[in-house]
């Protein structure tokens, strides 16, 4: 135990705390003493990359100025856009909890991210304050966010793409969200067998790029069907993305679940806009490719390996649809080895001018998407809305939505070094989870950071590039 002394209405009061201190007395020829003594240290030294990457976007600036301040001015210590820096980063570090908040308040590196002096500044909130602030937005305040996310990301890839942007495609997939509580628009699933919210994610592709692109994100009940919602995201993004690139051409792909009769009409109306949405596999559609389904099994049974065939047919269903839709289609025998060959009939309705096998081609390269759900859930916890309020779950998933745009940014700045492709878990770890201790004077403050850390150049490299001078 370790013992303190305080001073207490004019006295000096003794106090017993755990030992911040253990000793390793075999692990050498003399003892090794661990102690949690280094005052102004922090573990996420290399978070200032996040910083000025946030700088150059004015994220956090934007989300602040879509909320309302109503608390009483003269006991404000803990501005809006302080608080909308201290989550946006906390939950990029990989803190999603608000419950990390008392943890991090005399965090040097954290005081820094949001304006303070790392060494004389003033903690940062504390868990109580942050439960409130992500209890305070309301509906018009939320959906405020949404369109100013999408704001900052389009504005970001208009200026580093310009004119050079040929086609756009937007991508859209709903994904689960276990729920294990009380929370409001909770859910019995049972498709997913669980209770459940049921997130609308919406990425965006610029031409041959690989990658996609974090666009928005929107919580939903865990009864949505797919489709909830999708029309009236539409009707606000589309526009937003003419603007940002007037001479491109657009394109949005959807997987079956969004293939319903008031989705296809609305696709259908809008001009200049190309889409491919998955179908079920009808029976009416089924029949019609039964030709190429024979034509596949008996390519198959020539070559002995996986065979397609691509085809195409006008179709109308016999109430829902106003009018004929190309449908395409891909009849395929799928080779198991050591198993009996399967057949796989695929279906999609689209106004794409491409060959049937080249649509079909590019409807499946949605596939990316499922990798950018993945980041958000296991890479930053986007799944963690424990609130009890429907709204403040909205607002976690605003604020993650957010922290990956700033990573996403930071992997292309880290475009020239061994990250590039990296994921948000791995980002984290090289560059952003560094032990640093801070020192400051009145002229400047030093981070200084391991000397011997292997990835002290592409550091540099990434520094630079989000605005940091060399020394």
């Amino acid at each position: 135990m370790q013992r303190t002394f305080h001073r207490k209405k004019g006295l000096f009061v003794m106090t017993d705390s755990t030992a911040q201190t253990v000793s390793f007395p075999d692990l050498l020829s003399k003892p090794v003493v661990a102690a949690f003594d280094q005052e102004h240290s922090s573990a996420d030294g290399g978070a200032l990359l996040l910083q000025a990457v946030d700088q150059q976007l004015g994220l956090s600036e934007r989300l602040a100025g879509c909320l309302r301040d109503g608390r009483q001015a003269g006991k404000v210590r803990h501005g809006l856009g302080e608080l909308v820096a201290q989550r946006l980063f906390a939950i990029a570090l990989g803190y999603p909890d608000g419950n990390d908040a008392g943890e991090l308040a005399d965090d040097p590196i954290h005081k820094m991210l949001v304006g303070r002096s790392p060494v004389h500044g003033d903690r940062l909130a504390s868990q109580s304050t942050v439960s409130r602030f992500e209890n305070a937005p309301g509906a018009v305040e939320l959906y405020r966010l949404v369109e100013t996310i999408a704001d900052a990301v389009l504005d970001r890839h208009r200026r580093r793409l310009g004119r050079r942007a040929k086609v756009v495609t937007l991508d859209f997939d709903p994904t689960v969200d276990p729920t294990h509580g009380q929370q409001a628009f909770s859910f019995y699933h049972g498709h997913y067998r669980t209770h459940c919210f049921l997130p609308l994610v919406g990425t965006i592709q610029f031409n041959r790029e690989s990658k996609q692109r974090i666009l928005c994100s929107v919580l939903r009940p865990g009864n949505a069907r797919a489709a909830l919602g999708l029309v009236a995201l539409l009707e606000r993004l589309l526009p937003k993305v003419r603007s940002a690139f007037p001479k491109a051409r657009i394109r949005i792909r959807l997987d079956g679940g969004f293939g319903t009769p008031e989705v296809l009409d609305f696709l259908d109306e809008l001009a200049g806009v190309e889409y491919v949405v998955g179908l079920a596999n009808w029976a009416p559609l089924k029949k019609r490719a039964k030709k190429a389904q024979a034509e596949a099994k008996r390519a198959h049974r020539q070559t002995g390996r996986t065979t397609q065939v691509f085809g195409e047919t006008a179709y109308q269903t016999k109430t829902s649809w106003p009018h004929p839709r190309r449908v395409v289609y891909k009849a395929e025998m799928v080779d198991y080895p050591g198993r009996e060959p399967q057949p796989n009939l695929r279906f999609v309705v689209t106004n794409m001018k491409r060959t049937p096998k080249g649509v079909y081609t590019w409807y499946c390269q949605r596939g990316d998407a499922e990798n950018r759900i993945k980041e958000l859930k296991e890479g930053l916890a986007m799944d963690r809305t424990s609130c009890s309020s429907f709204l403040a779950n909205q607002f976690r998933v605003q604020l993650t939505v957010a922290a990956y745009v700033l990573l996403q940014e930071l992997a292309q700045q880290a475009r020239h070094t061994k990250y590039r492709n990296a994921q948000v878990t791995r980002l984290r770890e090289k560059l952003l989870k560094l032990p640093a201790w801070v020192e400051e004077s009145v002229r400047r403050v030093v981070v200084h950071l391991p000397a011997s850390w292997l990835g002290e150049t592409d550091w540099q490299r990434v520094a630079v590039a989000v605005g940091a001078t060399p020394y």
